[in-house]
């Protein structure tokens, strides 16, 4: 009889440790590259494409691929892995960046506009030292954020929420009120610098 009982408990500490695997996982978001395809041609990837740096000069237009996915006026590059549902988050690194939006678009966005210009893309922008959310092409200002080092992003895809964290405090620091029909993308842009993406974390207890 200690056998099968023995047997029982096994696949019962077994069972526990695959359901708490499940409910990590459940609860980690979106893992994500950036998509080269629809970098503009000013920008660059690098650190196996979690990272976006911006060059003055940039490529030269005739030498990269044909496609139209790539965005051709503004500095935007977009994620490869477009969000339908759940809670997500995911942190970015800033790096000698001081213009630069954050935030997520329609996968199928006008390749001609800029995020946070149209309505179908919500930002977070820093520029002048300040931080401002950006829809539309209308911008409104956010208090409580200094010159960032790393920020975060939770995205809530049911509560049509977009979220700018403090990692420092782990706490929320503005959230937009979105208008999502349909899939969307982490989406970036900048004019100096650098930024490094980190993606398929777990959302920090308490957001």
């Amino acid at each position: 009889m200690a056998l099968p009982f023995a047997r029982s408990l096994f696949l019962c500490r077994w069972g526990a440790k695959r359901l708490g695997v499940a409910v990590a996982e459940a609860r980690r978001g979106i893992s994500f590259k950036l998509e080269e395809k629809t970098a503009h041609s000013s920008l660059a990837l690098f650190r196996g494409d979690t990272g976006v740096k911006y060059g003055i000069v940039g490529l030269e237009p005739t030498k990269l691929a044909l496609n139209v996915e790539r965005f051709r006026e503004w500095a935007v590059v977009l994620a490869d892995t477009a969000v339908t549902s759940g809670r997500h988050y995911w942190e970015v690194t800033v790096k000698r960046s001081h213009q630069f939006r954050i935030g997520v678009a329609d996968v199928d966005m006008s390749r001609d506009s800029c995020i946070g210009v149209d309505d179908r893309s919500w930002v977070f922008t820093y520029a002048q030292r300040k931080w401002h959310t950006m829809l539309a092409n209308e911008k409104a200002p956010i208090e409580g954020m200094g010159q960032p080092e790393k920020v975060g992003l939770l995205l809530e895809y049911e509560a049509q929420k977009l979220s700018l964290v403090d990692v420092s405090r782990v706490a929320v620091v503005h959230t937009l009120q979105t208008d999502f029909r349909g899939p969307v993308v982490p989406a970036f842009a900048l004019w100096d610098g650098e930024l490094l993406t980190h993606s398929g974390l777990e959302v920090p207890k308490g957001l």
